[in-house]
């Protein structure tokens, strides 16, 4: 190859040269079959440029990918280290691997503030909480959620954000963000029952449908009966969630409420005062109450996010909280078109 960069054989005396070797400068590679030493050619004048690397940086490429690709999935960076030492023969320290995350930063940022096009009818929102150490102080930070469902029963991650807290100012502007990056047509909303949150959707989505999730709703009702309950009371207001017409659980409600009244005095009086929340889902089409009476759908979403953050359990600052929350969208960003996921049963 240098032969055709130069126009000249090894020793060959022709007008049309345009260089002369300069003996060879050794280069190692780091691959994904081991650490490799090769001698490159060079000329005097630094014409000539191998296209081996060129060639062989889209394998280098390959091997950053894996890094990157085990990270998402919540492999450690200490046991990405032992586990490249084993393929490639070299050992990549947890500094490196971390650095050679931080060029998915780009892709991750323009994908968490992708314009949102489509109309999005129903929304889900719920948070969790991380720990994170601020000046030698562990504290939990919100991770704050939010997944829409398009008008073909497909749903997509909008985003994954953090607050310091779960206040009705951090809803607040995580909502607005949303609406500033285009979300529009939001009929229908469901989340728990957090103060914030309620005065947060009131104020930015007004004139919505707000369901209250009947599962946290039923987690609540557990700091109205005793510790340890041995009776059906709990499970019969589970039922009444089962498939069915409103007319019918209401009338489920009623009996429920005069058989318990007097076993669990508190407990019915604030089921009685607050179930209806719990019911907006009965306005929908039937086919859509099955996946809209409950923050579940986003549930699956929250494994992924706590099968990565396990592994760091606390964070060392605030800075590496929300890529590592946003694994699911760092491997969105990495492979453009897998972020729509079609749900099992389509709403539509």
């Amino acid at each position: 190859m240098i032969t055709k960069d130069l126009a000249a054989a090894t020793l060959e005396r022709t007008e049309g040269r345009l260089g002369y070797r300069s003996g060879y400068y050794p280069r190692s590679l780091i691959t994904r079959v081991g650490k490799i030493e090769l001698k490159v050619p060079q000329d005097r004048q630094g014409r000539f440029s191998t296209e081996l690397f060129e060639r062989y940086q889209r394998s280098e490429n390959a091997l950053v990918a894996a890094l990157a690709e085990m990270y998402v999935q919540g492999v450690s960076t200490r046991k990405v280290k032992q586990v490249t030492e084993e393929l490639v023969g070299h050992a990549f320290s947890a500094s490196a691997i971390s650095a050679l995350n931080k060029r998915l930063d780009a892709s991750l940022k323009a994908f968490c503030e992708r314009k949102l096009k489509e109309p999005f009818p129903y929304l889900i929102l719920d948070a969790r909480y991380e720990r994170v150490r601020e000046d030698g102080i562990i504290t939990s930070q919100a991770v704050l959620i939010a997944i829409g469902v398009d008008w073909e029963g497909r749903r997509q991650v909008l985003a994954v954000e953090l607050a310091n807290r779960e206040s009705r100012s951090s809803w607040k502007e995580f909502l607005e963000a949303l609406k500033a990056r285009g979300l529009h047509g939001v009929e229908f909303v469901v989340s728990d029952d957090h103060p914030g949150l309620k005065k947060a959707i009131a104020e930015v989505l007004s004139g919505v449908f707000w369901q209250r999730c009947y599962v946290h709703f039923l987690r609540n009702a557990l700091d109205y009966v005793p510790r340890k309950v041995d009776d059906d009371c709990l499970l019969e207001l589970r039922w009444m969630y089962d498939p069915r017409d409103l007319l019918e659980v209401r009338r489920d409600l009623e009996a429920w409420l005069a058989k318990w009244g007097g076993k669990y005095p508190k407990l019915t009086g604030w089921v009685e005062e607050n179930i209806e929340e719990t019911l907006t889902y009965f306005r929908l089409p039937l086919a859509h109450r099955k996946h809209m009476k409950s923050t579940n759908m986003l549930e699956r979403l929250n494994e992924e996010i706590w099968r990565r953050t396990y592994v760091v359990r606390i964070f060392p600052n605030a800075r590496e909280l929300p890529a590592a929350c946003s694994g699911v969208d760092r491997r969105a960003a990495m492979r453009p078109g897998s972020r729509t996921i079609a749900i099992s049963t389509s709403i539509c």
